[in-house]
């Protein structure tokens, strides 16, 4: 039997919701056309991604450096609203589906605020110091 090699961030709920929300912009943007293939559609999934990669990325760090990528992680959020908004506008998707992809963005976004309060509250952890 393979033991599963986990990391710590795997566990945080708002990353699990991270990831689903690049499987569905993924899903999503399947249907842009050709001609989007290294615009909209790369930029859309890139940004996705992002947040994601700097939930995982700033969650070893202290919480004031964890927080800054959670700032990072919201950016992308907002961003991928625009693309949303444009993908909208210009046909790619319907108004069904950008709806969907705002109220998994809307919920990402308290999430990321709500950890960004949580770690602004709590209390760094003092590396115990050696006595020689």
């Amino acid at each position: 039997m393979i033991k599963e090699v986990k990391f710590r961030f795997e566990d945080l709920n708002v990353y699990k919701k991270a990831l689903d929300f690049v499987d569905m912009v993924y899903r999503v943007s399947e249907n842009f056309p050709n001609v989007e293939r290294y615009g909209l559609s790369s930029q859309f999934c890139r940004a996705s991604v992002s947040i994601a990669l700097n939930i995982a990325e700033g969650s070893s760090d202290t919480n004031k450096q964890f927080s800054r990528f959670l700032q990072i992680a919201l950016d992308s959020v907002n961003e991928c609203v625009v693309c949303a908004t444009v993908a909208e506008r210009q046909g790619y998707i319907s108004e069904e589906i950008n709806n969907q992809l705002r109220v998994k963005l809307a919920e990402l976004s308290k999430m990321i605020t709500g950890l960004q309060k949580y770690l602004r509250n709590k209390k760094e952890l003092k590396p115990k110091t050696l006595k020689s």
